[in-house]
C-alpha cells in the first residue's frame, strides 16, 4: 500500500467547533467518565435520584445530555444538525426512548421514527434514518420468533404488528428514497431482526440501497452472515446495504450464555473481534460497487485501514455506498478529520425526553468505564487542546 494515513489526533481540528466553555465542559466531564469511581458513583447517584422522582433533570440535561444528544426534539436539535453540518459532517437523528411496553407506546414510537425520516426528506444534511426493533416490538415476541417457536394466537396478532410497523417505517423511508438502518439487538431478538431486515431489503432495495441490516462484529458468526447476505441480495437481484459495528452488549452476552449453558456467541479476545471487523470493511471494499456499507466505528486502526484502501484503489472519498459514522459526543477526532478530507461521514445524534434517554445515557457512561483505552486517549486529545489554546 502507498503512503498514506490521516491525521487522526490533530485536536485542532478535532474540535474546531468547540468555543474553549465548551471546550473545558467536555474535558470536566471527560474526566469524571474516565475515572471508573467517579462514573460509577454519579450513574448510581442518578439512577437513585429518578427513581426517587428527584427534579434532576435539568442538571442532566446541562451535563451529560448536552454533551451526547442532540435535543428533547427534532426542533430542539436543529442547532446540532447546523453545526455538524458546517464540518460537513452528516446527522443520523436517533429517537433514544427506551423501555415501551404498550401497543400505543409502539405505535408512537414509529410515528416519531416517521416524523424524522420526514424531517431528513431533502436534506443532504441528514443521510441516514435509523430505528430499533425493540423500540416497536414487545421483547417477548421477538424472542419467540428468533426462536422460532410456534405461536399461539396472541403472539402471532402481535407479530402481524411488528410487520406493519417495520413495513410503515420503510415503506416511508423508500418513498422519499431516505437510506435508513436497522439497528443491531441481542443475539436472542437478532434472528427476528435479520430476517425482517432481508425481507425489507429484498422488498425496498430494488433500485438502490435504502433499508440497511446492522451487523456486530464482536459475534463469531456475523462475518460469514456478511458474506451469505450479500451472496443472497446478488442472487436475487437487490442491493445488499449494512451498517458494520463491533458490538453493544459484550457483557450481557457472555452472562446468558453462561447461565444458560451454550457457547458464548462473542469472541473470546478484542483481537479476534477486530480481525473480523477488519475482514468485513475489506469484503465490503471488495465488492462496494454492487452493495452499499457504512464502518461505524471509534477505532482508529479500521478508519485508517478502509480510508487507506479507498486511498490505494482510487476509490474517491465520497463516493456513495462508503460511509463512516461515530456516536455524537464521542470520537470527533475521528468524524472531523474524515469529514476535512471529503469523506463521507455522519454521527448518530440521540434526541428525546431527558428522562427517556436516561438509559441511552447510562449506557454511554458505562461503556465509556470499560472501554478505558478509547476514554483515555480522547481524554487525553481534549487535555491536549486545552493546552494548545492555553485555557
Amino acid at each position: 500500500m502507498s503512503e498514506f494515513s490521516l491525521d487522526l489526533h490533530d485536536t485542532a481540528i478535532a474540535y474546531s467547533d468547540k468555543s474553549d466553555a465548551e471546550l473545558k465542559e467536555k474535558a470536566r466531564l471527560f474526566r469524571m467518565l474516565n475515572s471508573p469511581v467517579l462514573n460509577s458513583v454519579g450513574t448510581g447517584l442518578t439512577k437513585f435520584a429518578l427513581s426517587m422522582g428527584l427534579p434532576v433533570q435539568g442538571m442532566i440535561k446541562a451535563t451529560i445530555y448536552k454533551q451526547f444528544c442532540g435535543g428533547e426534539t427534532i426542533a430542539e436539535s436543529e442547532s446540532t444538525i447546523a453545526r455538524l453540518a458546517r464540518a460537513g459532517i452528516g446527522t443520523i437523528l436517533d429517537y433514544s426512548v427506551e423501555g415501551r411496553t404498550t401497543q400505543e407506546g409502539f405505535e408512537e414510537t414509529k410515528d416519531e421514527i416517521i416524523r424524522t425520516i420526514e424531517r431528513a426528506k431533502g436534506d443532504p444534511n441528514i443521510p441516514f434514518c435509523v430505528f430499533k426493533m425493540s423500540g416497536i416490538a414487545p421483547l417477548g415476541t421477538l424472542e419467540r420468533l428468533s426462536a422460532r417457536k410456534r405461536l399461539d394466537a396472541k403472539s402471532q396478532a402481535k407479530a402481524e404488528r411488528i410487520h406493519n410497523r417495520v413495513v410503515e417505517i420503510c415503506e416511508a423511508a423508500y418513498d422519499i428514497r431516505q437510506p435508513i438502518f436497522i439497528d443491531a439487538e441481542e443475539t436472542w431478538y437478532q434472528d427476528a431482526v435479520d430476517r425482517m431486515a432481508t425481507e425489507m431489503m429484498a422488498r425496498f432495495n430494488q433500485e438502490e440501497p435504502i433499508v440497511y441490516n446492522t451487523l456486530q462484529m464482536y459475534r463469531t458468526d456475523r462475518l460469514q452472515h456478511l458474506k451469505d447476505s450479500r451472496r443472497q441480495a446478488t442472487n436475487e437481484g437487490y442491493v445488499y446495504a449494512v451498517k458494520l459495528v463491533r458490538g453493544a452488549y459484550m457483557e450481557k452476552e457472555r452472562e446468558r450464555a453462561k447461565e444458560q449453558g451454550y457457547p458464548s456467541p462473542i469472541h473470546a479476545t478484542q483481537a479476534d473481534t477486530d480481525a473480523d471487523y477488519n475482514a468485513a470493511l475489506e469484503y465490503c471494499l471488495k465488492h462496494f460497487k454492487d452493495m452499499s456499507f457504512v464502518a461505524a466505528t471509534h477505532n482508529e486502526e479500521s478508519t485508517q485501514l478502509l480510508a487507506g484502501e479507498m486511498h490505494e484503489l482510487g476509490i474517491s472519498p465520497d463516493h456513495p455506498h462508503i460511509h463512516f459514522s461515530q456516536l455524537y459526543g464521542m470520537g470527533d477526532n475521528i468524524s472531523y478529520m474524515l469529514a476535512a478530507r471529503g469523506y463521507n461521514v455522519s454521527k448518530y445524534v440521540p434526541y428525546g425526553p431527558v428522562n427517556d434517554a436516561v438509559p441511552y445515557l447510562m449506557r454511554r457512561a458505562e461503556e465509556n468505564s470499560s472501554a478505558a483505552g478509547h476514554m483515555s486517549r480522547e481524554l487525553d486529545m481534549l487535555n491536549r487542546e486545552v493546552r494548545r489554546r492555553g485555557i
